[in-house]
């Protein structure tokens, strides 16, 4: 056997007929035309969007030029007259005039992340000469090196726009100065001012560039093309998932170095269908931004393992056929030659199965003619919660026969050897089954791609329910939980 489609019903083992009750003949059982249908579950898939902002010092370093600013100022009093006393005659030493030039550049600007924070620093070099100084030297060069690191928080407003909240300091770590006739004069006064409107241009500069990483564009194009439907199982039997996004639910960031990950669950419901392909889910606008409130990447599902109706007929038509090779021993009759044509398994009304079985029979002494007819058999199959072991139970047995002698049909068919045949062929657990459907069903759903996302998703544990009969087939409901997460394939 060993096909899906054969799982479930793969168990008529319990298939004990005491208390049988023949109906008044003939009404073969109508056929249900019931679909199995699962309620949809509710689920909360993560939804990771990733930034790279390896791209955002070079697109700051446009924006900030190489050179901050030049100084060329003439006649400055590099240093100032001070009284002294000599010989206790107080004296005023002459002022100190110098040119002074110099240039300010800033070196190669860095990002780096850390938990969430995005730090950019910026190295500055002020190299400062004072020139012709009060005609005593002719030059005297500074240099000095100060640090500039902007430290950016981001947040999302209500329409999942990104904001940027930006704090800068700066520090010398070497201050610019040179030592004149004894004195040590800095330079840092003057570069101030200027540094200052560098920070304020790293500050306007900084959250419009970061705007342009498209965290909204990309959060958008997920949204979208989650609306879809996920193949669980190829065949025996198909199975799809269906996904349809509800609400985008956002709780924070993390930096990775130059890696920015928004963390998003995606609240959706996940629909089971077995068969042809449903149609995508209608798509919806972006919602607004809510909260997140647990962690993201739960995923609930359902599969159904069904055992296939036509599936069954040979393997009990094979049965009968082996077993007709002797006698059936039927009570108060004695041995009865049988010889099968036919048999026919579908869903009943009830919730019941039934077997449709066409045979002629005999007495062995050939005391009676040949009875030719069909008998049917329903029953109700059952599982415990938890099991994958089908019995079936509230047997009733009824038929046709081309005359008086259909008595001995229902009778061959009450017969141990009859009932232990289809017992027989149809007993099987459905472990060694599912747990193939199960592997097909982990391979399925690994990673698969829809458009421009990846899904990928992985079952971590499953629970099964009571067995159903329905007009498709024998399914066992399985429960499942697992996670899942939605993400942009790479370009």
């Amino acid at each position: 056997m060993g096909k899906i489609g054969f799982l479930a019903v793969a168990a008529l083992a319990g298939l004990g007929l005491s208390g049988c009750q023949q109906q008044p003949p003939f009404a073969p059982p109508p056929r249900a035309d019931e679909a199995i249908k699962v309620a949809p579950q509710s689920s909360i898939i993560a939804v990771p969007v990733t930034a790279d902002l390896s791209g955002l010092a070079a697109q700051l370093a446009r924006e900030v030029p190489r050179t901050l600013w030049t100084i060329n100022r003439k006649g400055q009093t590099c240093i100032a007259s001070e009284k002294i006393k000599v010989a206790f005659v107080k004296l005023k030493t002459p002022k100190v005039k110098c040119d002074i030039v110099g240039t300010v550049t800033r070196g190669k600007m860095t990002i780096d992340g850390r938990g969430r924070d995005i730090i950019v620093t910026m190295p500055i070099r002020a190299v400062v000469r004072a020139k012709d100084i009060a005609g005593i030297f002719k030059q005297e060069t500074a240099t000095g090196n100060a640090r500039v690191r902007a430290v950016v928080r981001l947040s999302l407003d209500s329409q999942w726009n990104p904001k940027a909240k930006v704090d800068i300091k700066y520090d010398w770590t070497d201050k610019p100065h040179v030592d004149l006739l004894g004195q040590r004069i800095e330079f840092t006064d003057r570069a101030d001012g200027k540094l200052k409107a560098v920070v304020a241009q790293l500050e306007r500069t900084l959250p419009r560039e970061l705007a342009k990483l498209n965290l909204k564009r990309d959060i958008e194009r997920l949204w979208g093309q989650a609306f879809t439907s996920l193949q669980l199982n190829e065949s025996n039997p198909t199975v799809w998932m269906r996904v349809t996004p509800e609400q985008l639910q956002y709780g924070g960031y993390s930096l990775r170095g130059k890696r920015l990950e928004l963390r998003l669950g995606m609240k959706a419901q996940t629909e089971t269908f077995v068969g042809d392909r449903p149609a995508n889910p209608e798509r919806k606008p972006l919602p607004p931004l809510a909260n997140l409130a647990e962690k993201p990447g739960k995923m609930l599902f359902f599969i159904p393992v069904i055992a296939d109706y036509d599936e069954l007929e040979p393997v009990i038509a094979q049965a009968l056929v082996n077993r007709s090779k002797r006698p059936f021993e039927v009570p108060r009759i004695g041995p009865v030659i049988a010889r099968f044509a036919g048999v026919e398994v579908y869903g009943t009304t009830g919730g019941r199965v039934a077997v449709g079985v066409t045979f002629r029979a005999r007495r062995d002494d050939r005391k009676f003619g040949e009875v030719n007819g069909q008998v049917w058999l329903t029953a109700t199959p059952v599982t415990n919660a938890g099991s994958r072991k089908v019995t079936f139970q509230d047997l009733q047995i009824t038929g046709d026969s081309d005359r008086s002698g259909v008595d001995l049909l229902f009778k061959i068919a009450a017969s141990p050897g009859f009932s232990q045949t289809i017992a027989a062929a149809l007993a099987q657990n459905f472990e060694s089954d599912y747990d193939v459907l199960m592997a097909k069903i982990e391979d399925a759903i690994d990673t698969t791609r829809q458009g421009d996302v990846l899904i990928r998703a992985s079952i971590e544990d499953v629970k099964t329910g009571e067995v159903k009969a329905a007009g498709q087939g024998l399914y066992l409901p399985v429960w499942g939980t697992g996670t899942a997460s939605v993400e942009l394939a790479p370009r």
